[in-house]
């Protein structure tokens, strides 16, 4: 349950109450006896914890996911037909070079 913070606009007296969410907001002050209190509401401190709620937690990561991404929606171009042809085939690697063997004595 909730504590509120409640402010009379006639006499200015403040007070918290701990109210259910179902209960009625009050309406009388307590000190002056008439029907002119509000809700006084404050910032509320509120911690994140974990990654990804800083705009620096999740900027390299982001980046380095959607230039894959791009790169991936840049290879399938249409044709002149207006189909949209295969990504090239990845090139393969030069085929290794055996070291010369050392000349026994």
């Amino acid at each position: 349950m909730p504590t509120y913070v409640y402010a009379c606009k006639s006499c200015g007296h403040q007070f918290e109450k701990y109210q259910s969410f179902s209960e009625d907001s009050l309406v009388t002050c307590p000190e002056c006896s008439t029907d002119a209190l509000r809700k006084v509401f404050n910032s509320v401190g509120i911690v994140f914890k974990g990654s990804g709620f800083y705009s620096t937690d999740s900027s390299a990561g982001s980046s380095t996911a959607s230039a894959a991404s791009e790169a991936g929606a840049s290879s399938s171009t249409p044709d002149a037909g207006g189909k949209i042809s295969a990504p090239a085939a990845p090139a393969s690697p030069a085929p290794a070079t055996a070291a010369p063997a050392a000349a026994a004595s």
